[in-house]
């Protein structure tokens, strides 16, 4: 420290301070746990660590140097080894109130780091001031856990201030709230119904999936997964997956989505394929008491009735067939317009007995 003129140290000496007055000082020392400050009065002013910060794993000479300045409020004038205990932190915490004040005053987005993951909410530091942003205002969506927003800096609104009862209010939902309906109002005024866009799986449920389409989600309905059966969208899709999907229908919020694009309609060619008299294989995919149901490719289903499975006697499909089991019949019948096609196994006896009688002939 240097040398003071007779002068300087009268003056210290007749100067008084007063708890709560806030001093301003230099630093000229700088302790792990402690700061010393020269607040010219005739005993230096300290600021322990405690005072300093609510955070305990802070080394305070990572950030106070010596020959800073600080302001800093006199909590005791001797602190019974004569020195001025002084705290740091309640002025910065009462600065930071006032920012918090003007901040819920204006309606200001402010951004802080999380510093306390609580059970019932978070909570963010500004300026020393604690704000504490309830489970419910965290997120427009439960969350579950509350854990991965440790550490990450967000933004929120105050939206209740009352310092005196340390109730001072955070509200990150209606941010996102609002962001939302921004992003659904640019979104709805860009789509249309035949529109093909790309979007991200959030949810997968029994009935299907709900895709973000960013600003709105939009519902692929399972029957609209494939032209194929669908049984089992999760076998299908994950969360997080990226599709490009078909707008097929716009009503108010809600939007329908479909992955069955007209180009890959397997109608278009069936025609051709099973054209009555063609001999097929498919896959026998469901059974009723009156045939089976077969699938000729994803898509493209035909109807084998009990009548044309067999020249036998065939009280059930399921006496003769199983499901998964690949069959090869013949076409009867063909309509394009209502997607309906005719099996018949029986007419493959038919032929094939005919093909037996003239080589048994040629034995004679």
């Amino acid at each position: 420290m240097s040398e003071m003129s007779f002068e300087q140290m009268l003056e210290e000496s007749l100067k008084t301070i007063h708890n709560g007055e806030i001093v301003e000082g230099t630093v000229i020392d700088v302790k792990e746990d402690e700061i010393v400050l020269n607040i010219g009065y005739k005993a230096d002013g300290i600021i322990s660590k405690n005072e300093y910060t609510n955070d305990a794993g802070v080394d305070l000479r990572d950030v106070v140097k010596v020959g800073d300045t600080m302001e800093a409020k006199v909590l005791k004038v001797n602190d019974g080894d004569g020195q001025v205990a002084l705290t740091y932190k309640k002025l910065a915490a009462e600065k930071g109130n006032k920012r918090l004040e003007e901040a819920f005053n204006n309606h200001e987005v402010l951004k802080a780091t999380v510093t306390q993951v609580l059970s019932g909410g978070l909570s963010v530091v500004i300026d020393e001031a604690r704000v504490f942003i309830p489970a419910s205002l965290v997120s427009d969506t439960y969350e579950k856990n509350l854990e991965k927003f440790a550490d990450q800096e967000i933004e929120f609104v105050i939206t209740e201030f009352n310092p005196r009862r340390r109730r001072i209010i955070g509200d990150r939902k209606q941010l996102l709230v609002a962001k939302k309906e921004e992003m659904q109002k640019a979104l709805f005024e860009r789509i249309h119904v035949g529109d093909v866009v790309e979007g991200v799986v959030k949810n997968i449920t029994d009935f299907g999936a709900f895709v973000d389409l960013g600003g709105a989600d939009g519902l692929l309905h399972i029957s609209e997964m494939s032209w194929g059966r669908v049984d089992n969208p999760r076998k299908i899709f994950n969360v997080g997956d990226k599709l490009k999907v078909l707008l097929k229908d716009i009503n108010g919020s809600k939007i329908a989505l479909s992955l069955k694009f007209e180009d890959e309609n397997p109608w278009l060619t069936a025609a051709e394929k099973y054209a009555a008299g063609n001999v097929v294989t498919g896959r026998v995919a469901r059974m009723t008491d009156f045939g089976a149901f077969v699938e000729l490719e994803p898509g493209v289903d035909a109807l084998l009735h009990v009548s044309q499975i067999s020249h036998d006697h065939v009280e059930k499909p399921s006496d003769v067939l199983k499901v998964g089991q690949e069959i090869e019949a013949k076409v009867v019948d063909f309509n394009g317009e209502d997607k309906k096609i005719s099996l018949s196994m029986k007419a493959l006896e038919n032929a094939s007995a005919k093909e037996e009688a003239p080589a048994e002939e040629d034995a004679e």
